[in-house]
């Protein structure tokens, strides 16, 4: 079922190599495998293991009044008399509700996190362990020298309110880059930390992100806005807080490549070249060299990661409080409907005879599930156990009636990161650094460093050089590492004693079962089948990974095929011709069978061939971002010709549409895009 998982565990340690997986086992891991490998990333108790809820034996619905102390505390009389400013703007708007379009310093600002969560009580810069602090003050300090204006997204100025216009203004690369300070800001960089490869690496943090504020929109929306590689914070360690210009590229392109695939992600607004060099060694190999300098404007609408959580766990009793602070901000201003949830209505349901195993899922707003709407439905199953309708859970114990849930935060955190990964299953997406620290709460794609679309399909596919000995974050292994990441989420809830280990289980048991239901989902739609066949999917890619077949390409093609049982073999594969490459006859066979099998699952659908292109298209790319296109815009950008990255920039943005003046940047990559560099990438940026 879940044909992207490896066969190595979740528990191994970044010393441990990972094995290279069989494909016969690969494409072939069922449900029931994968959530018993989830019991063990967890180390409670047996006796506390939480068993699935279609085994629930009764529910109860119990009335419970819960109230919730939402006052927050101003951490200085400077923020306090800043905030109450920006607080007091209008989200403007005209009669008719329109947006007005604002400049950059009519932007409505507004600073909850510094606002509400305890900061750093020092405002200097030096490498250092910040201790009870969420936040650390810090300007930018980043030198330019002329800075340019490489590319920039108006889809996110339209986010901001903010007039297209103003990205013509002179001075904006410098408010952009951080050089000349916006009216409105309260800047800071963030403290967390991280499991990196697998092993606790301490405190890590804003190393050279700046955080300049959250801006309201005339919809309420709040967005943070992030400069990245705008100079020393206290979380720098030895790095100089700067950015190269190959790096930013990667990462403004991609931000919005993501978002116009439909995966969820941060954005980016602006892409500005510093005018400044920048020494990087690139591949770590002792021969450093000069790059231009950039800076990234990064949007969302958090970047609250799961190490955001962890490092005030990891430091003991005296910060746990800090944990569920923060938790509680995270509700407030990102889960609202969880916060605003009737507290009037509660569930629980026993999972056995003794008085102990009733568990009471609407008590906890941190693991629960919260009672939305009250809907009885008529159902035939009388075990119980839990489907999904749309974003909410539909909680089923009695042959009479269930209950449409809205999950609590530590379970849609996880169900996030499924869907999330599941999409990135979807359209070939890898990640390449997925340590704890790179794992937003909110469901997001973040932080984009050595990541990779699928070229030829390899599951064993990395972009990172570093991960090569293990290949721990290779395409195939992302399941499983979302998996391992939401275990370590849960633990630290666990530890500042927000969930139990009961409720810790049952968001990842929700992780396995959100991602199989999602994948499959993703997979049906993507052959354009009337439901979900294991057997044909796992031998579709099986044979992809044979003949390393061009994932993006293969399926995008896969539209062609027509149902007219009556073509003759030889003609079968002609759809396919330009993906099918150098095969030989007993892979022409292979091939053909599977066709076959295809061509007769979709008869049975009684959809036209026409509306299943146009259906299959929909969510198969014609345009992905490949990394040799990456380099073709960074090696004219570097050479001062910013057209190719704005270009590029365009076509990711309609990326299921044709674009037939745009054929050159769907097309397979040439052969030096398997130089060092291009499609293998470090770290280093």
């Amino acid at each position: 079922m879940l044909s992207h998982i490896s066969a190595t565990t979740l528990t191994r340690t970044a010393s441990s190599s990972v094995s290279l997986f069989s494909l016969s086992f690969l494409f072939s891991l069922s449900s029931s495998s994968f959530l018993r490998r989830r019991n063990r990333l967890h180390s409670p108790p047996a006796t506390s293991c939480f068993p699935p809820l279609a085994c629930a034996s009764r529910a109860r619905l119990s009335s419970s009044m819960d109230a919730a102390d939402k006052d927050s505390t101003m951490t200085s009389t400077t923020i306090e008399s800043v905030t109450d400013g920006l607080r007091n703007q209008s989200l403007d708007s005209d009669g008719d509700g329109v947006r007005v379009k604002k400049q950059l310093e009519d932007l409505n600002w507004d600073h909850s996190f510094v606002r509400e969560l305890p900061g750093d009580p020092r405002i200097d810069i030096i490498p250092r362990q910040v201790l009870h602090a969420c936040y650390s003050r810090v300007s930018p300090s980043v030198e330019v020298e002329n800075p340019q204006l490489v590319a920039w997204s108006e889809s996110v100025a339209e986010l901001l309110d903010l007039d297209p216009k103003e990205f013509e203004r002179p001075d904006f690369p410098l408010f952009l880059s951080g050089a000349s300070p916006l009216v409105g800001g309260l800047p800071y960089a963030q403290c967390y930390g991280g499991h990196q490869f697998g092993m606790w690496a301490g405190q890590l943090g804003d190393g050279r992100a700046i955080t300049l504020g959250e801006i309201l929109n005339s919809k309420s929306e709040r967005w943070e806005l992030q400069l990245k590689g705008a100079g020393k914070t206290p979380y720098s360690r030895f790095a100089d807080g700067l950015a190269v210009l190959r790096s930013s590229i990667r990462e403004f392109l991609c931000s919005e490549a993501m978002h116009f695939l439909g995966i969820p992600t941060t954005r980016a607004l602006s892409l500005v070249m510093t005018g400044k060099y920048v020494t990087r060694d690139m591949f770590y190999d002792g021969n450093p060299k000069e790059e231009p300098g950039a800076i990234v404007c990064r949007v969302a609408q958090s970047f609250l990661r799961f190490g955001s959580y962890q490092i005030h766990a990891a430091r003991g009793k005296e910060d746990l409080d800090i944990v569920r602070t923060l938790a509680d901000y995270t509700i407030r201003h990102h889960f609202p409907h969880i916060e605003n949830m009737s507290k009037s209505e509660s569930l629980s349901f026993s999972i056995g005879e003794e008085e102990h195993s009733v568990v009471d899922l609407t008590s906890n707003k941190y693991a629960g599930v919260y009672v939305r709407n009250l809907c009885l439905y008529v159902v035939k199953q009388g075990c119980g156990g839990l489907i999904s309708i749309n974003d909410a859970c539909v909680l089923f114990m009695v042959s009479k009636c269930s209950v449409c849930l809205r999950i609590a935060w530590s379970v849609e955190v996880a169900e996030r990161t499924a869907s999330l990964v599941a999409r990135w299953q979807g359209v070939g997406f890898t990640h390449g650094v997925l340590n704890t620290d790179n794992m937003s709460v909110l469901g997001l794609t973040i932080d984009y460093g050595p990541f990779g679309f699928l070229d030829a399909f390899d599951p064993s596919y990395t972009p990172n050089t570093t991960d090569l000995p293990g290949r721990r974050y290779c395409f195939a292994n992302q399941p499983d590492i979302g998996l391992w990441n939401i275990a370590q989420f849960t633990s630290t809830l666990s530890s500042a004693q927000l969930i139990n280990d009961k409720e810790a289980n049952y968001a990842m048991e929700r992780y396995g079962n959100k991602f199989m239901d999602e994948y499959q989902a993703i997979m049906t739609r993507k052959l354009g089948l009337p439901k979900y066949n294991k057997p044909l999917i796992s031998k579709l890619l099986n044979n992809m990974a044979v003949d390393k077949v061009d994932y993006t390409r293969f399926f995008r093609s896969l539209s062609n095929v027509k149902t007219d049982e009556s073509i003759s073999d030889d003609a079968l594969l002609k759809p396919l011709k330009a993906v099918l490459l150098d095969i030989g006859k007993e892979r022409r066979e292979a091939w053909t069978s599977w066709v076959k099998s295809y061509i007769e699952e979709l008869s049975s659908s009684g959809v036209s061939d026409e509306q299943r292109k146009a259906e299959m298209d929909s969510v198969n790319p014609k345009y992905i971002l490949r990394n040799y296109l990456c380099q073709s815009a960074i090696d004219a950008a570097e050479l001062g010709d910013f057209e190719e990255v704005r270009r590029l920039l365009k076509v990711m943005e309609r990326p299921y549409d044709e674009q037939p003046d745009m054929e050159k940047y769907a097309r397979l990559p040439p052969a030096w895009a398997y130089r060092p560099g291009v499609c293998m990438l470090s770290c280093s940026s």
